[in-house]
């Protein structure tokens, strides 16, 4: 995942106070590039598309590469939006770290971070940022479990992401906010698809402009990489196609269906 300074998205649409009857919801989501949605399906988009138009007031605090102490560290502006719904999708770089392979000092520099990333440092940082969410924002807070990392459920990579999972589920249950089982629902997917277990390779930067000059330059869709690369759910083992990223607005919809306590 590829850094990226711009957060916010001020040009999602952003509907009436009242439409059709119906009150727009204020969903701010907040997470790193999947949120994003530069490098692979963009999540929001399909999530607006499940709805009349003004049903959703969707704003977008993403930034590509970042950990949990990345959003931690930018969450004034979150703060300062009001919302009824915040979605926090954060912890795929951080789980990306325990792969083994993966440039973690490069990661470190990259992205400012004061450690090297481990699970329990991700689960601080989550905490922390949940904490700071409900203790200063009157919104429902939902932590979403990861994406499955690769497409070998019994490979490293997505033991790691099914690890870090179980942090999310286990800082939600503590802090009393809802869990959305985004990584379940991934890996009920790739089985009932039959996917084959393709051995998970680094997204790295080289790959990342190589698929964008592929879409920019040869007209190819995610949907079409991901498909020459024998991939269901991904790009490229890490950012969502357009199935991929219909199951993070599946799970997210329902949430939002749910109604508050």
């Amino acid at each position: 995942m590829t850094d990226d300074a711009r957060t916010t998205d001020p040009a999602a649409p952003t509907g009436s106070p009242d439409h059709g009857g119906t009150a727009t919801l204020r969903v701010s989501c907040l997470g790193d590039s999947i949120t994003r949605g530069q490098l692979g399906a963009d999540v929001l988009d399909l999530l607006r598309r499940r709805h009349a138009p003004g049903r959703l007031r969707l704003r977008r605090f993403a930034a590509n590469g970042d950990l949990a102490w990345n959003l931690r560290q930018r969450l004034d502006e979150v703060i300062a939006t009001p919302a009824d719904v915040i979605t926090v999708l954060i912890g795929t770089n951080d789980a990306r770290a325990a792969v083994p392979g993966h440039p973690v000092d490069r990661v470190v520099r990259r992205k400012g971070l004061p450690t090297r990333p481990s699970a329990a440092w991700f689960e601080d940082n989550l905490a922390a940022v949940v904490e700071r969410l409900r203790a200063e924002t009157d919104a429902r807070v939902a932590l979403l479990t990861l994406p499955v990392l690769g497409q070998d459920l019994d490979g490293p990579a997505a033991e790691a992401s099914a690890a870090h999972s179980r942090i999310v589920a286990r800082v939600a249950a503590a802090h009393g906010v809802a869990c959305l089982p985004l990584h379940d629902r991934q890996v009920d997917e790739l089985r009932r698809l039959g996917a084959p277990p393709v051995p998970y390779e680094e997204a790295t930067p080289a790959r990342i402009i190589g698929d964008l000059l592929r879409q920019a330059v040869l007209r190819r869709s995610v949907d079409d990489i991901a498909r020459r690369r024998g991939l269901a759910l991904t790009v490229d083992h890490v950012h969502q196609n357009s199935r991929g990223a219909g199951l993070i607005a599946e799970v997210i919809d329902a949430h939002l269906a749910t109604p508050a306590p």
